[in-house]
């Protein structure tokens, strides 16, 4: 198999994507897409969100400290795309996407009770790489939609049916392959 050479770029794809709930310190709150998102650490659990400086939601992160990253599903796909493409100077994304704010109980940014997963953030770094921001935040609190528990108390995201981001596009995610450590597991 042959393989070109490529300009250097992002190319680490697919991607969560997710819509990232802020708030000013007036109680104006905005929602933004972000697909540049990633867990850092898991003791103290800790996650980081890439912003552009020039984003609207840049400087209330600034501001406040805090952030919840709300995860996104099948159903929340045009929301997702709307909240990414729009600016929280020119519109109230909540009123266009008819997306509900909820109260958080650790920050002062809404959740969106319509998404599956809504992670409280506490920002402890903002390192200022070039085009992107990056804020390095622990999660204070999570909060998961009892839809998606079993009885054995298990969260069950797939049955959200979560998507990603792919160079340009919105993928929802497929066929379950194998469970972590199948590779090694022993056969019966």
């Amino acid at each position: 198999m042959a393989k070109i050479s490529f300009k250097p770029g992002n190319m680490l794809y697919p991607l969560p994507v997710v819509m990232v709930s802020v708030a000013d310190k007036q109680g104006n709150s905005n929602i933004i897409t972000i697909a540049w998102a990633g867990t850092v650490c898991t003791n103290p659990p800790m996650v980081s969100i890439a912003v552009r400086s020039s984003r609207y939601s840049h400087h209330m992160l600034e501001q406040t400290g805090e952030f919840v990253i709300n995860l996104t599903t099948k159903e929340l796909a045009y929301a997702t795309d709307y909240c990414g493409v729009q600016s929280g100077r020119d519109v109230d994304k909540w009123k266009e996407t008819g997306l509900t704010p909820v109260d958080s109980e650790a920050v002062k940014a809404p959740g969106i009770a319509e998404s599956p997963v809504n992670i409280e953030c506490r920002i402890e770094k903002i390192e200022k790489l070039g085009s992107h921001d990056l804020f390095i935040a622990e999660v204070v609190a999570v909060h998961v939609d009892e839809r998606y528990m079993d009885e054995r108390g298990s969260f069950l995201l797939e049955q959200a049916q979560p998507i990603v981001y792919n160079h340009g596009a919105y993928y929802a995610l497929g066929e379950k392959l194998g469970k972590f450590g199948y590779s090694v597991q022993k056969k019966s």
